[in-house]
């Protein structure tokens, strides 16, 4: 498996790294290891996107934009596993995604997410940059050579990618393959993620906190819309002082809450009645995305199939202010617990549970079909 190790880091880097790394005795206390990870650039360069790969980028995220701000009829879809956990079965279904984006392509536009890191409630399985071989080993750097790789065979079907932006570090080695970013309800009130969302190159959408708040993630897409000034690393792993444009293209999620969903025709009203008292600008002047699954469904696969078809009904119907849904699909129903591929079942969600594929499909034929009606009224 050498070849799914990463770039190397030099034996200079890391015999001055573990020089520092004892120095001065008052730091890195409760740390074992620090293993050097080589710059975003030697990554990139390793798996460099081709140039019909870096168009499809481009204009997916001009299609999403165009979505979110009112100019493109069609819905945004954002679909695909919790996580990715096996880069056989991530490619396996973004082909069958592929075909399904080229039959509905006239009314909906189609994301795959792609998801390498996991945000816990207490501890867990973090994602595919961090555990790859899903033992505890925590190879990182194969964990963030495969992720690249996986972006770059989505992209190579002709399927852009979604994905959620956790670590700060991470969008340096990523972010050129990402068409749509998404903040965490956890991380929709920091402000680390508020800077970073205000840097990245793709529109981003922030979900409404845990506890249901709207308010934290409305001021999040205000405030990624400004300049921010913050420490960073650039792609040669140098850490610099970054000043951000603002990101215009930001927006709500509604992913329900511990307390229940807020898909329903109410809580979608009120959502954009708290963002237009945020005077948040671009997407959130037009409305919101919802997502299917979380606290929308009580992570019940069945229930958040019934979520996106009663989200189709009202779409057809003529309701303003949903221009995106999400789902956690993958190509079988249900989630298992993680462990190493080979103890597995192939195409199970090893996170939350998952919508099946011949469902997924349906399913994304019945949002296309409510946005043709929808167009008819």
């Amino acid at each position: 498996m050498a070849v799914l190790r990463g770039p190397d880091s030099s034996e200079d880097e890391r015999r001055n790294l573990s020089e520092r790394a004892v120095f001065p005795e008052t730091m890195d206390v409760n740390i074992y290891q620090l293993d050097p990870i080589p710059a975003p650039r030697s990554f990139i360069k390793e798996i460099p996107l081709s140039d019909r790969q870096l168009d499809l980028v481009r204009r997916s995220r001009q299609e999403i934009r165009d979505v979110l701000n009112g100019r493109d009829g069609r819905l945004l879809a954002i679909v695909g596993p919790c996580s990715i956990h096996d880069p056989k079965a991530a490619h396996d279904y973004a082909q069958r995604l592929a075909e399904l984006k080229k039959e509905l392509n006239d009314d909906l536009v189609i994301v795959m997410r792609v998801y390498f890191e996991k945000p816990r409630t207490t501890i867990g399985w973090k994602g595919l940059i961090n555990d790859p071989d899903l033992d505890g080993t925590f190879n990182i750097r194969k964990g963030m050579f495969m992720a690249r790789k996986v972006l770059s065979d989505v992209l190579e079907l002709g399927v852009p990618a979604a994905t959620e932006w956790l670590d700060p570090i991470t969008p340096q080695y990523l972010s050129d393959a990402i068409s749509w970013g998404a903040i965490g309800a956890r991380n929709t009130e920091s402000q680390v993620h508020r800077e970073l969302a205000s840097g990245l190159s793709m529109p981003v959408g922030f979900k409404n906190s845990t506890d249901g708040s709207i308010k934290a993630a409305a001021d999040s897409c205000y405030a990624s819309s400004f300049q921010h000034h913050f420490l960073s690393i650039n792609l040669d792993g140098h850490v610099i002082a970054a000043e951000t444009k603002g990101n215009p293209d930001c927006h709500l999620i509604l992913r329900g809450s511990s307390h229940g969903p807020n898909y329903d025709a109410e809580s979608v009203k009120a959502a954009l009645e708290a963002l237009k008292k945020s005077k948040a600008p671009g997407p959130s002047e037009v409305g919101l995305i919802v997502d299917a699954a979380h606290g929308n469904c009580g992570k019940d696969e069945v229930v958040e199939a019934q979520v996106v078809e009663n989200l189709a009904e009202r779409i057809a119907g003529g309701e303003k202010g949903i221009t995106g849904i999400m789902m956690e699909s993958f190509i079988e129903a249900g989630a298992q617990k993680p462990a190493p591929l080979d103890q597995l079942v192939y195409g199970k969600s090893v996170t939350d549970r998952c919508v099946p594929w011949d469902r997924t499909a349906e399913l994304l034929r019945t949002l296309a079909e409510a946005v043709r009606r929808r167009r008819a009224l």
